[in-house]
């Protein structure tokens, strides 16, 4: 193998690809790359046993085409800390050499032949969706997504295909987001899976125009999405998701509409007393507008007021603010809250194609 490489392309490249590398793994081979070069192009390829990327780089001349296998970390950490607009490849006697205007590594490699098999897209595809959509619709749910729960199936994030679009959703069973996603091309069938965080975090790393168009596959236990540089496979979380569509209140009688900066500021300002013993702030919002307010007996209390247009019955209900906090980063310039009572859950939406559910704390 033998090929010169812009360094840039390459640096995005395995910055993708270092993210699916496993970082503790029985099997050392898992933590390689696999350095493909073809006639029209370079392929690196990573894979953890679950979840595996294909990144196509464009940007390269391959003078001998061949493969290579190698560290991921350390070829990475020299791609990213060289200045060379472009950067030498040649492996033999396996070694792999890089080099740049003043600098030569040798990496020593491992026999490609040991590496998995990395699944890729064939035959027709579930549907396409634009990448900017899918990546708007993966960053307003996968922060709610649960963190290595016993009950596996909200480890991952729900994606529910039909009538033309794409339904997110994802819990930890305190809260809720759901997100619709409209799509460029669809086939006929309904499709769901839940899909591992992991998988929607390397799509998100991908360097994308936000109108080029993304494929998807679901089949048996596997999902692929391919964009024009990449394909990421993964295997598909096993499990019953929630019904979520009963988690989502109905009957809300009083909505605030409010400006998403101050909203978030409020929230930020009234939590910074808070500690471990007493996370949660209240809300008390009337004519006068909103009061968030806490109280805690070892760092002190906290009031902040913050203007809004609301003519309905008072109401003060508490939340915990992190996961205020969380919704309004990924909101747009204004949302809505709907609230019922103290002791039900609250709603925030982000227009209407974006819905947070969030569970009130008990303040007393």
């Amino acid at each position: 193998m033998k090929c010169i490489c812009d360094r840039s392309a390459l640096n995005d490249a395995l910055a993708a690809a270092t993210s699916v590398i496993a970082s503790r793994t029985p099997k050392p081979i898992l933590q390689c790359i696999r350095i493909t070069a073809e006639k029209n192009g370079l392929i690196l390829t990573a894979f953890d046993n679950e979840v595996g990327l294909r990144y196509r780089i464009k940007e390269v001349e391959v003078t001998k085409p061949g493969e290579v296998l190698v560290g991921g970390e350390r070829l990475s950490g020299i791609v990213r800390e060289s200045s060379d607009d472009t950067l030498a490849f040649e492996a033999a006697d396996n070694v792999l050499h890089v080099r740049g205007k003043d600098s030569h590594f040798q990496i020593y490699s491992q026999d490609v032949r040991e590496f998995p098999p990395v699944p890729d897209l064939d035959g027709a595809t579930d549907f396409s969706v634009k990448t900017g959509a899918l990546r708007l619709g993966i960053e307003r749910t996968l922060f709610a997504a649960a963190r290595e729960n016993t009950r596996y199936a909200i480890n991952g994030v729900l994606w529910e295909k039909n009538d033309g679009k794409l339904t997110l959703v994802a819990t930890d069973g305190r809260r809720l987001a759901l997100c619709y996603v409209t799509l460029e091309k669809s086939s006929g069938n309904e499709v769901k899976a839940i899909v591992p965080t992991k998988a929607m975090q390397v799509f998100n790393r991908l360097h994308a125009d936000a109108d080029e168009i993304a494929a998807v596959k679901i089949s048996g236990n596997q999902v692929i999405i391919k964009t024009d540089r990449a394909t990421i496979s993964s295997v598909i979380v096993e499990g019953r998701f929630p019904n979520y569509p009963d988690v989502i209140p109905k009957d809300a009688d009083k909505r605030i509409e409010v400006d998403t900066s101050d909203f978030l500021s409020a929230v930020k300002r009234a939590s910074l007393l808070t500690n471990e013993e007493s996370k949660g702030i209240r809300m008390a919002v009337s004519g006068e507008g909103i009061v968030f307010s806490c109280r805690a007996p070892e760092t002190g209390e906290a009031t902040v007021r913050l203007s809004v247009d609301y003519k309905q019955e008072p109401i003060e209900i508490g939340f915990n603010p992190s996961f205020l906090i969380d919704v309004l980063k990924v909101c747009g310039e204004r949302v809505t809250l709907e609230l019922t009572s103290s002791s039900k859950p609250g709603v925030i939406k982000g227009g209407p194609d974006f819905k947070y559910v969030v569970m009130p704390v008990n303040l007393s």
